[in-house]
């Protein structure tokens, strides 16, 4: 990286401590595999090799312990297995398995180190592993932050070719036929004659063996589905509506349940009337759970309305009521009692803007909410000596420990079965829902509970995006940009959402930075300030998290400066990127939008480049200022994620990733009033509409040597871009999501 002495210093003294961390911790411990999972109650005649493959006499069945949220993860990483094993999608059947410490999560280490992605230096490589021993030691399973394909991608094939292997081990038994005269192909071993074994008639000879460790991975030239296009195994079932989510779960005998928590999240009951609710058809209980009071019914609906007929006597919130005293606060924030980091200081910047020509702006963005299709969802069945949980949800070791709190139990005796999940954008990494299921369940022991929540219990209930503000400045001197100092106030997405779990994470918050200090640019005179605001309405993880506010914060500084600088906005970024990797999805992008091509009248173009979870995403948007509004006409996206699976995945999540990203930039905030969110349901935090959404158009790239996944990178660059383009067609600047507070839209 260019200027970096700072950052440099404070890597090698932190990299250092986890050096001597990982001692304490011991490396004997971190080197030791965990045992097989599958192990548990298998049955003769079935052999298991490693966590992810059980194969018995009539299936093959491959364990994908990553949650599948839409992003088509459960696909992915049988296709990996799959890959090795030499067997078909179709011939497999796929499972999430049971929550374990044998799938803890690989790649969580790569973003919660205070390094840029691209430094490959001995501090951020030594702290990178020496922090995936921790979350190994804590059996961290989780899906998130786009690191289910960099966690999945060796270890699953690697899983895959231990499978092949000791099936031609046990052919080989059998047949007495040499290891390395056998072949395989289509779930079978195949015989130097033709003769075919089928891996679930071998499966009982290979139960009596080691699974063979020594296994060699094949070369990317001998792919047969890594890099092809392949119809996802979910695509069936959800074209034709028979997809089962955690919504669709049904157990005998189960009662269901609906809640209305206070709105003023956080806030006490302190008292209620339940009187109508009694009598209304269906109820059968009212009981009070922790911030409210659930209905028990026959049927969801009923649940629901009952529920809506209770008359409550709601507490204040811990927080501000009014909208105003949010922003007041975050405002008053950039002070220095409040700095969480200086995460960049390079160069001389006081110096930089005093000798160049200055430009200032401020910049906001708003509480958004998560608003997955399928609302949050939790059946729970206690019994004396076992809980079962049936849902969709992130992160299924913490769920147990989670529920056990809550009904007495040790974890190990909560039963957790994953579900498809409906969309999530990170509302399914939290437990509040399923918290509440327990308790009513608790209560109920015996008797399964379902509870759905309405979609305005959703929303009230929501725990948004993190609201924001910055201030930047920045110079420019004979044409170029040669100064920014950019500083990022917000609350703490992670202190808010961990300490929800009861967790304390110490130290500056990654997220409040997320996208403004990380982006590989060699500005000369760069300067990244955090500044923490004191919590406000609780919030969560939204999907990219903070790099979907750091990335329109910094982008449109930039802009703006090139702007000034009488600069090309492309050329001028190009010229500034010093990874190579990233300079070539910028370029990549431009040739794509054919940028500098002559435009019509009151059209104009934006580009923006953020890097988030490792992945340099570059995004150009056109649009036409008509007398309806702006009408957003094509977008460009090139991204690198250094090998794409499937690329008709790829290209589905990017455009699903720009649509979400365009909704939220020009329609969607949660604002506060008396202490609640006044956004109660979609018609209130509107997304893109099917006649506003543009042609969308997909490069992915594979120059970079690390695997990357690319479910969240292409939300952030969205925002920025459009903002930019605007500008272009309009010659007006807007600072401020959501954009339909300044401009309209067709």
């Amino acid at each position: 990286m260019g200027k970096v002495g700072t950052i440099a210093r404070r890597t090698f003294l932190i990299g250092a401590a986890a050096v001597a961390g990982g001692v304490a911790f011991g490396v004997y411990k971190v080197r030791t595999p965990f045992e097989n999972p599958l192990k548990d109650g298998l049955v003769d005649g079935s052999a298991t090799f490693n966590p992810w493959v059980l194969i018995d006499s009539d299936k093959i069945t491959l364990i994908g312990s990553h949650g599948d949220k839409g992003q088509g993860v459960m696909h992915v990483q049988a296709a990996l297995i799959a890959e090795e094993l030499d067997v078909e999608l179709d011939q497999v059947e796929t499972s999430f398995g049971k929550p374990d410490k044998a799938y803890w999560n690989r790649a969580m280490a790569e973003d919660g180190v205070p390094y840029l992605s691209t430094d490959r230096g001995f501090a951020a490589e030594t702290t990178r592993k020496v922090m995936g021993g921790a979350l190994k030691l804590l059996g961290m399973q989780g899906t998130g932050g786009s690191s289910s394909v960099p966690d999945s991608f060796v270890k699953l094939r690697e899983a895959g070719a231990m499978a092949r292997e000791t099936l031609k081990l046990a052919a080989s038994n059998v047949s007495g036929v040499p290891v390395a005269q056998l072949k395989t192909a289509n779930g079978k071993v195949i015989l130097p004659d033709g003769t075919e074994l089928a891996y679930t008639a071998l499966a009982a000879e290979a139960a009596k063996l080691e699974p063979v460790r020594d296994i060699v991975l094949r070369d990317p030239s001998e792919w047969r589905l890594i890099g092809k296009p392949m119809q996802r195994l979910d695509i069936v079932a959800k074209s034709t509506g028979t997809q089962a989510y955690g919504i669709d779960v049904e157990i005998e005998g189960a009662v269901h349940a609906a809640v209305v928590c206070n709105p003023r999240q956080g806030g006490a009951l302190n008292g209620y009337d339940a009187t109508e609710a009694k009598t209304m058809r269906g109820v059968q209980k009212v009981v009070d759970v922790t911030g409210g009071v659930a209905v028990v019914a026959d049927n969801t609906w009923r649940a629901i309305k009952a529920a809506e007929a209770i008359e409550f006597d709601w507490g204040p919130a811990p927080y501000p009521a009014e909208q105003s005293d949010h922003w007041a606060e975050v405002e008053a924030s950039f002070s220095d009692d409040r700095l969480d980091k200086e995460w960049r200081a390079d160069g001389d910047v006081d110096q930089a803007l005093a000798g160049g020509k200055a430009v200032a702006a401020d910049y906001r963005v708003p509480y958004v909410a998560h608003a997955p299709l399928e609302p949050l969802n939790a059946t729970v069945l206690v019994e004396d000596g076992k809980v079962t949980v049936w849902t969709g949800h992130q992160i299924p070791r913490m769920l147990q420990q989670q529920v056990a709190a809550v009904t007495g139990h040790d974890p190990e005796q909560v039963d957790f079965v994953n579900q498809y999940m409906g969309g999530s954008f990170g509302h399914r990494l939290e437990f509040e829902h399923v918290k509440l299921a327990a308790e009513v369940a608790n209560q109920m022991r015996g008797t399964p509970v379902k509870l759905t929540y309405s979609r305005e219990e959703d929303f009230a209930h929501d725990f948004p995006r993190h609201i924001g503000m910055a201030r930047g400045a920045g110079a420019v001197k004979d044409g170029k940009v040669v100064a920014m100092d950019l500083s990022v106030a917000m609350p703490s997405v992670i202190n808010s959402q961990m300490g929800r779990a009861g967790i304390s994470v110490p130290g500056p918050d990654t997220q409040i930075s997320a996208g403004a200090w990380n982006n590989p640019y060699s500005l000369e005179n760069f300067r990244m300030r955090a500044y923490r605001v004191p919590e406000l309405a609780p919030t969560s993880s939204w999907r990219s998290v903070g790099a979907s506010a750091g990335g329109f914060f910094f982008d449109s500084l930039l802009d703006e400066l090139i702007h000034e600088a009488g600069a090309d906005p492309l050329a001028e970024r190009i010229r500034l990127m010093e990874h190579d990797v990233s300079r070539k999805v910028l370029e990549a992008v431009g040739e794509m939008s054919n940028w500098g091509s002559p435009l019509g009248v009151n059209q104009g173009r934006g580009v923006a480049f953020v890097e988030s979870f490792g992945v340099p995403t570059a995004e150009v948007i056109e649009v036409t200022n008509t007398d309806d509004g702006i009408r957003i006409d094509k977008v460009w996206v090139a991204a690198d994620v250094g090998t794409v699976i499937d690329p008709v995945n790829f290209e589905n999540l990017v455009q699903g990733g720009v649509i979400f990203a365009l909704g939220h930039a020009m329609n969607s905030e949660i604002t506060y009033s008396d202490g609640m969110a006044e956004q109660a349901n979609y018609w209130d935090a509107e997304g893109m509409r099917m006649h506003q959404c543009p042609e969308i158009f997909v490069k992915g790239m594979e120059n970079s040597d690390k695997v990357r996944g690319i479910g969240e990178p292409p939300v952030p660059p969205a925002a920025p871009a459009l903002a930019n383009a605007i500008f272009a067609a309009t010659g007006k600047r807007i600072r401020e999501l959501p954009l339909y507070h300044h401009v309209d839209f067709v």
